[in-house]
């Protein structure tokens, strides 16, 4: 390790789990060496990701993120959501709701608290979801990619390319082993130049859903704030939910809401995020 000792802190979402490191004054260098030693789960602190909080021109504080594996993920929800309860609770934030800068752009963070008044939970505004399929990035002609068939082996599936600052592939459909065992050649499927996170959904009532999520750089976790968005957008285009009404979302690590509005401007996601234990790693 050359980064030298520092201290940090754990939070998860959903199980989703995240190292954080304030990183404000700038004093360290960090990439993608840095961030798999660090989230190795054997020989080190052990996580889905690494996130570290800048300092930012354009709102209080900016969000970097890298995934296990090293790579830059453009946006992750639950990440957010526990920078934003991290940064709240360290008093680096004096107020509930705030703006944070991210690869996405700029994004409000709401602060969520219980009849006692204690932190429950963050509610973030994730942006508007790009639906060109240029811009997920996808292979293929212009337009949108809405259940359209990706054929892969023995198997055809449905697919939706929807994007919420990183790519997603929705699949309405339960999945059994044969589809795990694919799913990580469906995240690697040459039609995503940059990769895909992969989702299978299981449509339980008009407003409640459950996902099986495949992350890119990560493998199967516990839960996915972009990937629960991504399927909430997808559940409205293709008419099997409501827009402008929460819809509940669950992944293995417990449930998310998320309102799609109806005109598409933006995607709001609500859910936990909760602290695990704070370190010191190094000499």
């Amino acid at each position: 390790m050359t980064i030298g000792a520092f201290s940090f802190v754990k939070y998860h979402g959903l199980g989703n789990d995240f190292v954080l490191v304030d990183d404000r004054d700038a004093a360290r260098s960090w990439g993608p060496e840095e961030a798999q030693e660090i989230c190795d789960r054997h020989r080190g602190i052990g996580g889905d990701g690494l996130i570290l909080v800048q300092s930012s021109e354009q709102a209080p504080l900016r969000m970097v993120i890298y995934n296990a594996d090293g790579s830059r993920p453009e946006m992750c929800g639950n990440g957010l959501r526990c920078f934003a309860r991290y940064v709240r609770e360290s008093e680096m934030i004096g107020k509930d709701t705030f703006s944070v800068e991210t690869d996405r752009g700029v994004l409000v963070c709401e602060i969520t608290r219980d009849a006692m008044g204690e932190i429950e939970g963050v509610r973030v505004d994730m942006g508007a979801p790009i639906l060109e399929r240029s811009q997920v990035p996808m292979l293929g002609d212009g337009g949108r990619c809405l259940e359209e068939p990706l054929t892969l082996e023995d198997r055809e599936y449905q697919i939706s390319g929807i994007s919420m600052g990183n790519p997603h592939m929705v699949i309405f459909k339960q999945p059994d082993e044969r589809d795990l065992v694919l799913a990580p050649r469906l995240e690697s499927h040459p039609s995503f130049p940059q990769r895909t996170n992969v989702e299978f959904v299981e449509q339980h009532a008009p407003e409640h859903f459950g996902v099986v999520v495949y992350e890119r750089g990560c493998g199967f976790t516990q839960a996915c704030g972009t990937g629960a968005c991504a399927v909430g957008v997808a559940a409205v285009l293709t008419e099997r939910a409501k827009a402008d009404q929460e819809l509940r979302v669950d992944l293995p690590g417990g449930p998310l809401w998320i309102t799609v509005p109806s005109d598409l401007s933006t995607v709001w996601m609500r859910g936990p995020a909760a602290f695990v234990f704070a370190g010191r790693w190094g000499r």
